[in-house]
């Protein structure tokens, strides 16, 4: 819940009080064309399509430091302290969950807001329950888990990857080749929430997550913001 995460729901929690717009959203502001053109008929998506509105949305998630979005959100700076003062509350009230952490992974971080468990199998158990602690805290019918984490060391080919038993498996052996953002990942689809990859990591962009998501019909999106 860094940079990405931050500026994101600062934006929408400064657009909720009408203190900015939605610059760039394809649902908020774009428009969908009906029938001929001549017609003239160009609703919104928004007032198309049934989509959670702005007002709607709440926010939770997952960090290797314990900062608020707001405290987040100064630290990394794409926004000042005189634009984010509006939503200071708001952002300040957004703690993160303790995060999965894996040195591995990621070489040039040391966390210090991490989950402790016997096995990987432990830790996709322990976000499964923060996701449904979440959802039920907030009275939420549907959440998506969206991936704005740092960019991990591409594992290596492994038959744990295959199908979802041999994942499961796997996560309970602990096998190396798993990263945490398939654990992430696990934890949403086995749940049937979406999720979106804003990363170049592997994460469900493997066939035992893919075949997962079928079963329990979880949309699964995503290569990376920039390029994907």
């Amino acid at each position: 819940m860094g940079a990405v995460t931050s500026t994101f729901i600062a934006g929408v929690e400064l657009c909720k009080k009408g203190l900015g717009k939605p610059v760039g959203s394809l649902t908020q502001l774009q428009t969908i064309r009906l029938g001929k053109r001549y017609e003239n008929r160009a609703p919104l998506i928004k007032d198309f399509v049934p989509l959670a509105g702005l007002k709607d949305l709440v926010f939770g998630g997952w960090d290797l430091f314990p900062d608020s979005m707001y405290e987040a959100a100064l630290e990394a700076g794409v926004l000042d302290k005189t634009q984010l003062e509006p939503v200071r509350r708001e952002l300040n009230a957004i703690r993160p969950m303790t995060a999965v952490f894996d040195p591995s992974y990621i070489k040039n971080l040391t966390a210090t807001h991490f989950k402790k468990g016997k096995s990987k199998w432990d830790l996709a158990q322990q976000v499964i329950a923060d996701i449904q602690a979440f959802k039920k805290k907030n009275s939420l019918n549907r959440v998506v888990m969206l991936w704005c984490g740092s960019t991990e060391i591409l594992p290596g080919d492994s038959s744990v990857f295959e199908t979802p038993e041999a994942l499961e498996q796997g996560l309970r052996d602990s096998a190396p080749e798993i990263p945490p953002s398939m654990i992430y990942a696990y934890a949403a689809v086995s749940l049937g929430e979406a999720y979106g990859n804003g990363a170049p990591n592997l994460s469900a962009d493997v066939p035992a997550l893919v075949e997962l998501a079928e079963r329990t019909g979880a949309p699964v999106m995503g290569k990376d913001f920039k390029t994907g």
